[in-house]
Formats: structure tokens, C-alpha cells, sequence
């Protein structure tokens, strides 16, 4: 008897840093998989509740990934009421109806729901304080879920992304160097830089297994900005000089955690799979990314 083949819907799908990773994972693995764009789903107006159900209603998934998001932390400092549509509104009504369809969702959210002042990893029982509306916002969306007691729904934090399909800190910085040999880069922030397929095939991990509650998945170890641009620079032979300087030679409205590397044992504890340390990770990815002669 042929497997039963599942469908999902990924909203950020076809444009996300996340959606787009979760969706080749997911067709790697068999799944059926409709995807949607932010123009195709007009999330920022409408009855929100029935636009997800028609949604739902239009593509029949068997599990719901919500890789949309609100992502620009200066914008959000200007437009939390929009912030808090995408980063709030949304994971809540799909949570409502995830729960009376009785449907599996996961929704990712931040490092950034913490305040950088513990001085060490933060785990799932660490108390959010979010330092800026991106992270209020991100953090009220997590409530939002984890308050509706829901039996097969995961919210996972994560942190630092560089992927394929859209543009990262990575990229940015290896196109600075490209044009101009030097970038000055921040080194007094520190966290988890991670990689979006790593993040995807861990996030299936937990679902395969049945997994329910709040979760940190990133790649292991920790860096500042400047250690993160200064290895890939290094993976691919780079002529460029990576200058460290404070976050407070970057004026900006946003305050953003000094130190906010997520503890990943909750997602060990249940699958016994350890995250491999980024910089095994960002070779992988500047491999698929570049061209292979360069590295």
C-alpha cells in the first residue's frame, strides 16, 4: 500500500527566508505542499478570520507552517499597529482555527522576545522582555497561541538566519565586500546565526515525532556580527577586511539585545538530534550560494 502523501500550507512559502526552506524540505520528504505569497493573502486588512478559513477551505492542508512575519525590526519601531497585525493577529486566528479543525500549526518567532541581559544561553523557561516592538510584538503573538492550550500546535524561537531565496546579513556583507574590499561590522551583539534548511529539517523532526509546545531550534555555538562576516569572508577566499565596531557607531531608534543565544535542549531532549555548529552550517550554504570555484 503507497504512503499517504500530506498536505501542508506554508504561508511565506514562495518569497520567506523560512517559507522557502520549509517547503523544499517538505517536497524532499513526499508532502503535498500549497505555498501562498503576502500578495496573494491580504493579510494587513479584510475579516482576518475568514480570509484564513476560505484559505484553508481553498487548499486543504493537513498541517499549517506560519513563516510570515513582520521582519523589519526599524520599521516595526514606526508601524507596531501593522507589526502586530502580521506578528500578532495572524498566529492567533490561525490558531483559532487550527484548534476547531483540529490541524497541526507551527509558528516561528524571535530571539528577540528576550532583553540581552542574562548573560547566557536562554532556554524556553527563560522569562521574555522584549526590548523593542518587533520583539513586543513577536512575544504577544506567542501568548497569543500558547494561551489557547492547543494539543498539536509548536511556536519555535530562532535567531540569525541566512538561507537561500532572499536577502540575509550574510549576503549583504559578502556584497559590501565584492564592491568596496572592507565592511565595518558590529561586534558587541552576540547570538545564534542559523541556517533556514537546518531550521526546516529540525522544525519536520518535531513534527514527525508528534511535538507539541515552545521550542528553540539554532544551529550550535554562538558569534558576534563581526565573527559570523569574518568566516564567511574566509570561506570563500575574499580579499576584504572586516572592520569591528560598536552597535552605537550604527545610530538607530531600535534597541536590540547585546547578547540573546537561544539554548536548543528542548529540541534535543525530544529528537536526540544535536544542531551542527554554524560554521559547518554557513559553508553548506555559501557552497549552494556561490559559485563552487570561489570557495
Amino acid at each position: 500500500m503507497a504512503a499517504k502523501v500530506l498536505k501542508a500550507l506554508v504561508l511565506g512559502g514562495k518569497h520567506g527566508l523560512v517559507g522557502q526552506a520549509l517547503v523544499k524540505v517538505l517536497e524532499e520528504k513526499g508532502w503535498d505542499v500549497a505555498s501562498v505569497t503576502n500578495a496573494e493573502v491580504d493579510y494587513l486588512s479584510g475579516d482576518f478570520y475568514s480570509n484564513m478559513s476560505r484559505l484553508l477551505d481553498s487548499t486543504g492542508p493537513a498541517h499549517i507552517f506560519n513563516a510570515v512575519a513582520y521582519s523589519n525590526v526599524e520599521q516595526a519601531e514606526d508601524n507596531e499597529e501593522e507589526a502586530s497585525i502580521l506578528n500578532k493577529r495572524l498566529p492567533a486566528a490561525l490558531g483559532r482555527i487550527a484548534k476547531e479543525r483540529e490541524l497541526p500549526l507551527v509558528h516561528y518567532s524571535t530571539d528577540f522576545v528576550f532583553d540581552g541581559r542574562k548573560g547566557a544561553p536562554y532556554t524556553i523557561d527563560d522569562i521574555p522582555a522584549p526590548l523593542n516592538a518587533y520583539g513586543r510584538t513577536k512575544q504577544e503573538g506567542e501568548q497569543a497561541l500558547l494561551s489557547l492550550g492547543l494539543d498539536k500546535c509548536m511556536v519555535i524561537r530562532t535567531a540569525w538566519l541566512f538561507g537561500q531565496g532572499k536577502s540575509n546579513f550574510v549576503r549583504k556583507i559578502l556584497g559590501i565586500c565584492q564592491e568596496k574590499h572592507e565592511a565595518s561590522v558590529v561586534f558587541d551583539q552576540i547570538g545564534s546565526p542559523t541556517y533556514t534548511m537546518d531550521l526546516a529539517r529540525h522544525t519536520l523532526e518535531l513534527v514527525e515525532l508528534g511535538a507539541s509546545g515552545l521550542f528553540h531550534i539554532v544551529n550550535s555555538g554562538q558569534a558576534n556580527w563581526t565573527e559570523l562576516a569574518d568566516e564567511a569572508v574566509r570561506c570563500l577566499q575574499m580579499e576584504c577586511m572586516i572592520n569591528p565596531i560598536p552597535a552605537s557607531d550604527f545610530p538607530s531608534k531600535v534597541v536590540r539585545p547585546a547578547y540573546s543565544v537561544l539554548d536548543s535542549t528542548s529540541f534535543t531532549q525530544i529528537t536526540s538530534t544535536t544542531p551542527r555548529p554554524w560554521p559547518q552550517a554557513l559553508r553548506e550554504y555559501l557552497m549552494l550560494e556561490f559559485p563552487v570555484e570561489n570557495l
